[in-house]
């Protein structure tokens, strides 16, 4: 049937992948270009890694869901055990960069927690050793403003335990990243 066909028939889509909890500097326990080469072996095309904190920017022709797979499967099996992955298209990731509600605050002090689903309701009510810091939900983000920066907080968000916290300079960066690669395809 047509309509139960995979989207691997489609376009490609420009995709964003955010590692949890995993080093990925040349000397941890996955390096960068076994990063790239894993998305690689995956079908991925145009593999951009950046910085060594996870985050990689691809073209595939899978759904979000298959993408997420097939990464966490590759991944799994290199490292040794499971390493969640955080999976945005290049409109949603733009999509949270215009959602942020703090962008007044400095985005280094600004974190993007990213989740594989909608952040329960009671999120924000469940967060304990908050002091100063400003908390709102997002679609399937909790956003996070440390004004006394993250290193110092006390803020444990049992919500966020499988999620992955990028700071909205690094969101920003991969948002820019993944709209120039859907722009030219083809570099």
């Amino acid at each position: 049937m047509q309509g139960s066909r995979r989207r691997q028939s489609t376009a490609p889509e420009i995709y964003v992948a955010l590692l949890r909890a995993i080093n990925v500097g040349g000397t941890g326990k996955l390096a960068m270009a076994d990063l790239k080469a894993i998305c690689r072996e995956a079908g991925f095309a145009q593999v951009e890694t950046y910085i060594a904190s996870g985050n990689v920017v691809f073209q595939a022709k899978m759904s979000a869901g298959e993408v997420k797979a097939a990464l966490e499967e590759r991944l799994r099996r290199q490292v040794g055990k499971p390493i969640g992955v955080a999976i945005r298209s290049v409109d949603e990731l733009a999509a949270i960069v215009e959602a942020n509600p703090f962008k007044t605050e400095p985005a280094s002090k600004t974190v993007t927690i990213f989740l594989g689903e909608p952040p329960p309701r009671d999120a924000l009510r469940n967060a304990t050793g908050r002091q100063r810091e400003e908390l709102r939900l997002g679609k399937r983000e909790i956003f996070v403003h440390y004004p006394d920066g993250i290193g110092r907080s006390k803020l444990v968000l049992p919500a966020a335990r499988s999620g992955t916290a990028r700071n909205m300079n690094t969101v920003a960066r991969l948002a820019a990243l993944a709209a120039k690669k859907r722009a030219a395809p083809d570099t």
